[in-house]
């Protein structure tokens, strides 16, 4: 893989200016190994870069990321969390019977956040890398490896807080676990380096929301990481929200690992940030582990939305499907890549891979690129990709029931869009998320069956 060896002198100084705070003492003094961590992810982006060159790169060929490192972001170092609840309750969604975490420009927030009853863990990683130092030693940066990941390497390398959960065996979280990942847009470009990492015991179960939102229409840089692990019989279900500002570059990666019996279930939602990411996979690693990752965005102006989801079935009998779907208008632009690979010892696979998108304009523009790659004999897989506009037939059938053209294309959109967000189960998160898409549905240009 083509990956370019570009230095940026704005990184290596803000990594040395944390070096030396993380030296001289700050809030919580990094443990040895940590420290040992960090330097070798410095290392390691020092050799790779930022994945600039696209030619030979299939990974990032649709993905042009020299916008994010052309910019000189700014790193909040030391700076204290602040944002004001009512405009962060405005921003993502909320619920008090929920446990929300609050992290802002990448420092977590505890006087906004509450904290969950019973055995379940769910607080600051700083915090945990000393209380839960062995368990967190043992999976950090485990399933997310930097070797050959800039972003990741980057993210790594500033590793000075994020959110640690911890499920133990047989315990189930009373109420969903709500990241909330705010940048405020105060001042200059700035860069954050959200980091999660989750760790359900064997026969737990959780969910797990992350919200990244921002409460000024401003450009900065969220460079996240998540990490999740689901140990022999674990039951997660995992919702992840990119809100941010259209002006923003969100770059997300999502590591997930499956022991036997698992069951995973994650759905994406994303309508902001100018370049975004979502770089997710997941490893069935045992048998009878089973996921479902589902997908929905809605891209409008010339926003660019990246969608890279790999599925790895290792062993037999494990079960998977995915669905994303994609809404586009303007001159916007979007992008579903990945694999469902199945290894030649996971015989018994089940594996489905679909992906549908809706183009509200003529100038939109979808790259769609599912893959199977199967290595074993005995499975049943299948994928698809469908790209299209509204059907005139069936918005001429509506308007001659009395609808006229924009309200019949509202509520064909809306149709779409509704097979993802009914799958959510958390009532007040799919009525925030079903009242947030109808309202972003772009009125002014439901006219392309007209105009074609």
């Amino acid at each position: 893989m083509t990956q370019t060896t570009t230095r940026f002198p704005q990184y290596a100084t803000d990594y040395q200016a944390l070096a030396d705070y993380q030296s001289l003492g700050s809030t919580h003094e990094q443990p040895a190994w940590l420290t040992r961590l960090r330097e070798q992810a410095w290392a390691r982006f020092d050799q790779l870069g930022l994945p600039v060159v696209r030619r030979g790169n299939e990974k990032w060929k649709y993905t042009d990321v020299r916008p994010v490192a052309n910019v000189a972001f700014e790193h909040s170092l030391g700076l204290e969390p602040y944002a004001n609840p009512g405009h962060l309750q405005k921003a993502a969604p909320w619920d008090e019977s929920w446990t929300n975490l609050v992290f802002v420009d990448g420092h977590y927030s505890p006087d906004i956040s509450s904290q969950p009853s019973g055995d379940i863990y769910v607080g600051s990683l700083a915090e945990a890398a000393q209380s839960h130092q062995e368990l967190v030693q043992n999976h950090l940066a485990q399933q997310a490896s930097f070797e050959d990941d800039g972003f990741v390497a980057l993210n790594t390398a500033f590793l000075q807080d994020g959110a640690f959960v911890h499920v133990p065996e047989g315990a189930v979280s009373a109420a969903p676990v709500h990241l909330i990942f705010v940048t405020t847009g105060k001042d200059q470009p700035r860069v954050t380096y959200p980091r999660t990492l989750l760790v359900a015991g064997s026969n737990s179960q959780v969910t797990l929301i992350e919200s990244y939102v921002s409460l000024a229409d401003a450009r900065f840089f969220t460079d996240a990481v998540t990490e999740i692990i689901l140990e022999d019989g674990a039951n997660v279900t995992h919702y992840r929200l990119l809100l941010e500002s259209t002006e923003a570059y969100h770059i997300g990666v999502s590591r997930v690992y499956q022991s036997q019996d698992s069951s995973f279930t994650s759905v994406s939602f994303a309508k902001g940030a100018s370049i975004g990411r979502n770089d997710f996979q997941v490893l069935l690693d045992a048998q009878g582990a089973s996921c479902t990752l589902n997908g929905l965005y809605l891209t409008t102006g010339t926003q660019h939305m990246d969608n890279y989801i790999n599925i790895d079935h290792a062993k037999p009998f494990g079960t998977s499907r995915l669905l994303y779907k994609g809404i586009l208008d303007g001159k916007s632009r979007a992008v579903f890549g990945g694999n469902v690979t199945v290894r030649q010892e996971a015989q018994k696979t089940d594996a489905q891979q679909t992906d549908k998108n809706l183009l509200l304009s003529l100038d939109a523009e979808v790259d769609s690129k599912p893959s199977l790659l199967i290595y074993a004999d005995d499975v049943k897989c299948g994928h698809g990709a469908t790209a299209g506009h509204i059907d005139d037939d069936t918005l001429f059938y509506m308007q001659s029931r009395g609808l006229d053209v924009d309200t019949a294309s509202q509520i064909l959109i809306h149709a779409f869009a509704s097979e993802i967000i009914d799958t959510v189960e958390l009532t007040p998160l799919r009525e925030y998320l079903d009242r947030l898409f109808m309202e972003a549905i772009p009125i002014a240009t439901l006219r392309l069956g007209r105009e074609s």
